[in-house]
């Protein structure tokens, strides 16, 4: 007699239903960290948002929202987010409006 049986014989009435996993939500546990360069790049400015911790794919997603946002070039890999020129504060604004905690870092 298995466990399957024996709560049967112990709860009757009992009917067997399906069960299924909620989706968890994905939460970013540190902030994004969202700082200005210009070292190694011709003196072009750019902006990295460091620290992603979700999947690949979120962060293709995340990186397009802001760069037609804001109708500027840029590219994603490895966990970072690199959008042409001094941006800061308005890819700031966007990821909070997206629900993700920020930090400023340099200058």
């Amino acid at each position: 007699m298995d466990l399957r049986d024996q709560l049967k014989n112990l709860f009757p009435e009992h009917e067997e239903q399906d069960f299924q996993m909620p989706e968890e939500e994905f939460k970013q546990k540190e902030p994004l960290v969202c700082k200005f360069e210009k070292k190694g790049r011709n003196g072009k400015p750019v902006t990295i948002v460091e620290g992603w911790e979700g999947s690949e794919e979120d962060l293709k997603k995340v990186s397009k929202k802001i760069k037609t946002t804001l109708g500027i070039g840029g590219s994603e890999k490895d966990g970072t987010i690199i959008i042409q020129g001094d941006n800061r504060d308005k890819i700031m604004n966007i990821l909070k409006e997206m629900g993700f905690k920020t930090k400023r870092v340099g200058g």
